[in-house]
């Protein structure tokens, strides 16, 4: 699993008590890539969030694996990772 692309956000639109950091695409493995994740930082700990159709969320994770995500877009995007 790694980062392809990381992008910081200039302004966050997100509004309420979620402030969006920035975006990554990430390759889980040679056939499955996904783009668009969200790296948020909700309540004081950071979190990624799949891209959303409409209001429907295109994809979810395991805790495992969105623990993994998290900690490989927290480095890609130099934020500090949680804490465990």
């Amino acid at each position: 699993m790694k980062v392809i692309f990381a992008r910081r956000v200039k302004k966050d639109r997100s509004g309420g008590n979620h402030t969006c950091i920035g975006t990554v695409d990430v390759e889980l493995n040679p056939d499955l890539r996904l783009h668009g994740l969200r790296l948020m930082l909700t309540r004081g700990r950071y979190l990624v969030y799949a891209p959303q159709s409409r209001s429907n969320r295109t994809a979810t994770f395991s805790r495992p694996l969105a623990e993994q995500l998290t900690a490989l877009a927290c480095e890609a995007l130099g934020v500090a990772a949680n804490d465990e």
